[in-house]
């Protein structure tokens, strides 16, 4: 079973120093004063400074399409503050609370668990301004105050009620853009590390608009979720995209292609690694010569079934991460060119019986995000015994 999580904030790529361009045109001004018959060597010079030195990045969008003022595809991350820190605001629940406020038509949710104020502020609003608000909740996690406020607002809620997880943490927003991840929408993912992805696509919106309305409109979870999502192969701005959802898309088998098609690096951060046929391929790609590498969540992998064990014993180099709180993630970074990720965790659980989606993203760029960030639990984490 998942554990509650909370806000974050927004990663975003270092920009680069612009000093090194100021002092090379200053020394390039002070050659022209000393040797006027070398201007064309100075403007020469000048243009191959600002010409190839990197200019400083903007932050982690990409594509022409608006969200409002950003652009297509937006991934953030959690910034876990210190131990003991009382820390519950971030960008991503700012963000998001903002997209809440702007919707015009439809807020469709479907969340392990919610217990953010400013979250369930936001619903209640645009539920008063006219706006079709509806929400899909794990029934473990239905009598949570935030949840009964928003019943008791009019907002009608579907709980799943059956044993298995609906462990879905996505949002679609106007039909037009779609929040998923593996951030639940709670107060401790302050504290802990996971991501979410904001993508503006009427398409995408739909697939989730599909998914969402099974579990609201059908009563459909688990088994009795269908095979038909519309798009499940689409591009966002030139980014190809695979939309699966979980038990009906056969989401292991997907990761299981992915794996065996790596060339020469697989990193993964996992809360939970439970799936024999998942730690196979990772160990017969090690064998082939890829590099991978891993994060686990600590709490986990010491439970039934954890491939932990198993994964450092073939001598592949997985880290229990260093966070006191959990290291929530679910992803998987092929050949810093593709991104699987979502609310999936790699477990028999996700694949057969919970109601999960992943997304595997086709882009160096996102790649490059993620990588980032398991680099940096990565390197927290520090070598395994």
């Amino acid at each position: 079973m998942d554990s509650l999580e909370g806000n974050s904030s927004q990663t975003e790529i270092r920009p680069k120093d612009s000093t090194i361009a100021n002092r090379a045109s200053l020394n390039m001004v002070a050659s022209l004063r000393l040797a006027p018959g070398m201007a064309l060597v100075f403007l020469v010079g000048l243009f191959l400074v600002f010409r190839f030195l990197p200019l400083p990045a903007r932050e982690p969008t990409i594509g022409p399409e608006p969200i409002g003022r950003s652009e297509a595809i937006r991934v953030y991350f959690t910034q876990p503050p210190s131990t003991g820190s009382s820390e519950q605001v971030g960008w991503v629940e700012e963000e998001l609370v903002e997209a809440i406020d702007e919707a015009q038509t439809s807020v469709d949710i479907a969340v392990y668990a919610l217990n953010l104020e400013d979250i369930a502020d936001a619903l209640r609003r645009a539920n008063q301004r006219g706006v079709e608000v509806r929400l899909v909740i794990e029934s473990d996690n239905a009598d949570e105050p935030e949840v009964q406020a928003l019943m008791g607002a009019g907002i009608p809620i579907h709980a799943d009620q059956r044993p298995p997880l609906m462990h879905h943490k996505f949002v679609v927003i106007d039909g037009a853009e779609v929040w998923t991840g593996s951030m639940n929408m709670t107060a401790g993912a302050a504290f802990q590390d996971n991501n979410l992805v904001r993508i503006a696509s009427a398409p995408l919106a739909d697939d989730f608009t599909g998914e969402f309305n099974e579990m609201f409109e059908q009563d459909r979870f688990g088994a009795l979720s269908l095979e038909d999502t519309p798009y499940a192969s689409l591009e966002v701005s030139g980014v190809p995209l695979e939309v699966l959802f979980s038990p009906d898309d056969g989401v292991a088998a997907r990761i299981i292609d992915l794996i065996d098609g790596a060339e020469f690096s697989l990193d993964f951060a996992a809360f939970s690694l439970t799936s024999n046929a998942i730690a196979d391929r990772l160990i017969a790609a090690a064998e082939r010569g890829v590099r991978v590498r891993g994060v686990m969540e600590t709490s986990q992998v010491g439970g039934t079934g954890s491939e932990y064990a198993r994964l450092r014993q073939a001598r592949l180099d997985v880290r229990l991460d260093e966070n006191p709180f959990n290291m929530h993630h679910k992803f998987i970074v092929v050949d810093s060119a593709v991104v699987a990720t979502g609310s999936y965790n790699f477990s028999a659980s996700a694949e057969e019986r919970n109601d999960e989606n992943m997304l595997l993203i086709h882009n160096p760029r996102i790649a490059s995000l993620y990588l980032e960030e398991f680099s940096r639990l990565f390197e927290a984490a520090g070598p395994s015994p």
